[in-house]
């Protein structure tokens, strides 16, 4: 009985901070099922852990789960380097699954993920737990095995990697508004309104994973290559297309469906110049939150 009362205590204690695990581990991989995969690995280790040596699980379980994270990182990058085309983070639904939005909403646009990919493992750490989490540089040194100083300087070195490869981002609405602006002049075809939408440098990328013809296996640039790519293929890849709205990594996404089944997430990173960046992810296996 007292073996079956600690384990109880146990599984209490990984389940009250298994939403904040899951955040980490998902803004540190970019993908569902690989932080669910993680989380097991952590329950593993937290059941046969020496738990009367613990003095705060919760801060155990989130530096098992940053390190472990750090480590499938290091891995992720060399599968990343070998995909067919652009590598794209799986969207989430944020308004089906609130684990993510538990606590903060930072550190999970597609975008930010996006860019989160040129850091080194141990870079996107210490920024997720700051800028996620608010954890204080000195937990953040003993997470990743490092000095104070040091750990303020990883996290300064992802805020200026963001800063430099993105524009200050546009409020939700405006964000929403250029992206339904986009699939409308998409759909039509209509060159003149889809340049006005974009900024000079927009990027449009399509993630298939090698599995879906018309999924662009390059990432497409500026403004004018961008609109003529998608005046080229509106007429044949448009009829039949539903459109619906969804919630995607806390911002606005077009959910592309025809016959019922979901097969294309699109999201838009915005700014004051317009478009800067699209989001095309179409690989079936990152598209099992969208069913249609």
């Amino acid at each position: 009985m007292p073996e079956c009362a600690d384990l109880d205590q146990a599984t209490a204690e990984f389940a009250a901070v298994r939403p904040r695990l899951f955040g980490i581990a998902y803004r540190m991989l970019g993908s569902v099922a690989d932080a669910e995969d993680l989380l097991q690995d952590v329950w593993v280790r937290w059941q046969t852990a020496d738990r009367s040596a613990v003095r705060s699980p919760a801060a155990y379980l989130a530096t098992a789960t940053t390190r472990l994270a750090i480590t499938a990182g290091q891995t992720a990058r060399v599968r990343h380097e070998t995909y067919v085309g652009p590598w794209l983070p799986e969207p989430v639904d944020t308004s089906a699954d609130p684990q993510l939005g538990a606590e903060r909403a930072a550190v999970l646009e597609v975008a930010v993920l996006h860019l989160l990919e040129k850091l080194t493992p141990t870079e996107r750490a210490a920024y997720v737990l700051r800028e996620a989490f608010d954890y204080p540089y000195r937990q953040i040194a003993e997470i990743v095995r490092t000095s104070e100083v040091s750990a303020r300087q990883l996290v300064s070195r992802a805020r200026k990697h963001l800063a430099t490869q993105r524009r200050t981002p546009a409020e939700p609405p405006e964000q929403r508004r250029l992206l339904t602006a986009f699939v409308a002049a998409a759909r039509s075809g209509d060159l003149a309104a889809l340049e006005e939408l974009f900024a000079a440098d927009v990027v449009s990328y399509s993630d298939g994973g090698g599995a879906v013809r018309g999924a662009s296996r390059i990432p497409v640039h500026g403004a004018a290559t961008v609109a003529k790519y998608y005046r080229a293929f509106a007429a044949r890849f448009w009829p039949g297309v539903e459109v619906s709205w969804v919630t995607v990594n806390g911002g606005a996404g077009a959910l592309l469906s025809r016959d019922g089944a979901a097969f294309a997430v699109v999201t838009a990173a915005v700014s004051a110049q317009g478009i800067d960046r699209l989001f095309w992810t179409m690989n079936p296996v990152k598209l099992s939150a969208f069913p249609g």
